[in-house]
């Protein structure tokens, strides 16, 4: 599930502020990275179903294994993971509507944090 238009898809954000506010909010980068893109995920777990909130983004300058990378946001996805094949994103998977609801409030959260280190 796509959530378009939160206000954080094209944003560019340099990599360690972005680190320090994906972690603020729960999501976690951990090994998700090549030198071009990151992936920030948040787990949740619902009456026995895991599912990610993921946030992507790649360089549009820098390296990510630098010390400095300018990070440009992909539309964040919600997946719902399946045992032993990984996460899947489509749109006949089912997400309950209290999890859809608290997603777009973390990524409201997000965006508005975001726009304060802009300025």
């Amino acid at each position: 599930m796509k959530f378009e238009n939160t206000g954080i898809e094209n944003q560019t954000v340099e990599l360690s502020r972005l680190d320090d506010v994906m972690e603020h909010f729960g999501f976690v980068r951990a090994s998700q990275w090549d030198y071009e893109r990151v992936t920030y995920d948040r787990k949740f777990q619902i009456k026995g179903d895991t599912f990610y909130l993921r946030v992507q983004g790649y360089a549009v300058e820098g390296d990510v294994d630098s010390r400095y990378a300018l990070i440009k946001l992909l539309t964040p996805i919600l997946g719902k993971y399946y045992y032993p094949h990984g996460v899947e994103y489509g749109e006949d998977e089912h997400f309950p509507s209290s999890l859809v609801s608290q997603c777009q409030t973390i990524l409201a959260q997000v965006k508005a944090e975001l726009d304060k280190i802009q300025d």
